[in-house]
Order: C-alpha cells, then sequence, then structure tokens
C-alpha cells in the first residue's frame, strides 16, 4: 500500500543558524484502526524530552491499513512493515539525531556511560 501524498512532511529537516527558530518536522503516521495513538503519543513525548527546541513540530497524523511510519522532514526514518515492527525510544533517537544533527551526543543513549566527578 502506498502512503498518500497528504501524509508525507511538506517540510524538509534543516539546518539552523544559532538563535533561529526550528522548523525540523516529525510526522508519526499511526493506524487508528490498530489503537496505535497511545505508542504514537509516547514517541512523540520521547522526541520532544530528548530534542526540545531542536524541533520546530511533531505531528500525529492518523492513518489506517497498518500504517506505522515516522518521517523526518523528507525522510522516511522508520516503516513498520519495512523495519519489521515499532523502534524503540533509543533507535528511533538515534534515527531523528542522525536526520537534524549528526553529530550530537545522546549521552547514555548511545551506550556512553555517565562522567562521574572524582572526589
Amino acid at each position: 500500500m502506498s502512503n498518500p501524498d497528504f501524509l508525507t512532511p511538506a517540510r524538509p529537516a534543516v539546518t539552523l543558524e544559532p538563535g533561529a527558530r526550528a522548523s525540523v518536522r516529525i510526522a508519526i503516521t499511526y493506524c487508528t484502526q490498530c489503537h496505535w495513538l497511545l505508542r504514537a503519543a509516547w514517541m512523540a513525548q520521547e522526541l520532544l524530552s530528548t530534542f526540545s527546541t531542536d524541533l520546530g513540530e511533531v505531528a500525529l497524523v492518523p492513518g489506517t491499513g497498518g500504517i506505522f511510519q515516522i518521517h523526518c522532514g523528507g525522510a522516511l526514518l522508520w516503516d513498520r512493515k519495512r523495519d519489521g515492527g515499532f523502534p524503540d525510544a533509543k533507535t528511533l533517537k538515534q534515527r531523528v539525531r542522525d536526520q537534524i544533527d549528526p553529530g550530537r551526543d545522546l549521552g547514555h543513549v548511545d551506550g556512553k556511560p555517565a562522567a562521574h566527578p572524582q572526589g
């Protein structure tokens, strides 16, 4: 099943100058027939908690037919059918980071131990 044009995010992910307003748009398209709204909302919350003002918008887009896709700008980051299920928070955050700010350190999400002060 192809994705209708109206489900494709219109705005691309961009690199911003310091102090500029974020215009990165994440669109999470979820199947209403499958009752995946809460899953989509949880993933939106995870992204907003991690990337906060680096994101201009996180949209929840209702769909049907078992769809669960996550777009960042024009890039398809996750497709339930293609990728075999749903992403965990770590994988999703890494894919978003790789799209909008590849040099960004996600700390424990990247598997790096937390720095402990010497004392």
